[in-house]
């Protein structure tokens, strides 16, 4: 958001952002899905059931990367640290689009609980970005380090042949260690003990109801 819109508009585009993490299907993306074939791979309903459930808990996490960066891109006290959340987030759409394109193609639909996750997370971030930058960059430090985590975990749970599915995640796992990489290079501090467990205790949970609905 340029520093010569005013508090309306940057309220406006903020707005527009936050629909368009929650609303499926209301974001474009300028690269085509990270895959080597067109061919779709011959899933079991079973098989299939089980990677639309891990999509969807990536797709979650990528709505909850959006609230994560608008609300840290809201509060942070340094303009390059905003101008490098606003980045951040406009590669995760891109993840947001391929999650829900390999959702659609599996015949399945994004949580639920899509808005519940972007409000927390925006919150969240809102949060961090207040304390410091030095915690805010840390926090999307220790995110971006346990998003890379499962995504390793659940491309070792795909089915062989789901190579489709493999792609996307591996590319994304690529990026999202790059953002991780941006955090710490813009100051990012290790985190406290409680504060790396809570998180990874409530990413636990937003992934166990995720996966069903």
């Amino acid at each position: 958001m340029g520093k010569h819109l005013g508090w309306m508009d940057r309220a406006i585009v903020m707005f527009d952002s936050s629909l368009r993490a929650v609303v499926p299907h209301s974001n474009q993306t300028a690269r085509p899905l990270p895959v080597s074939s067109k061919a779709m791979p011959e899933l079991s309903i079973t098989e299939s059931r089980h990677v639309a459930g891990l999509m969807r808990i990536n797709h979650t996490g990528e709505v909850c990367a959006q609230g994560l960066y608008h609300g840290q891109a809201l509060t942070a006290k340094s303009a390059d640290i905003k101008q490098a959340m606003q980045h951040s987030a406009k590669e995760e759409v891109d993840h947001l689009v391929w999650c829900e394109t390999r959702l659609d193609e599996l015949g399945s639909h994004p949580s639920v609980f899509t808005p519940v996750w972007y409000g927390l997370s925006f919150g969240l971030g809102a949060v961090a970005g207040l304390i410091s930058n030095e915690f805010s960059m840390g926090f999307v430090a220790e995110t971006e380090a346990q998003v890379s985590e499962h995504l390793e975990d659940h491309i070792a749970q795909l089915p062989k042949q789901d190579t489709r599915s493999q792609e996307i995640l591996a590319q994304m796992n690529i990026e999202e260690l790059a953002h991780r990489q941006t955090a710490l290079i813009h100051g990012g501090q290790a985190l406290a003990a409680p504060v790396k467990v809570s998180m990874r205790w409530m990413a636990n949970r937003m992934k166990g109801l995720a996966y069903d609905l």
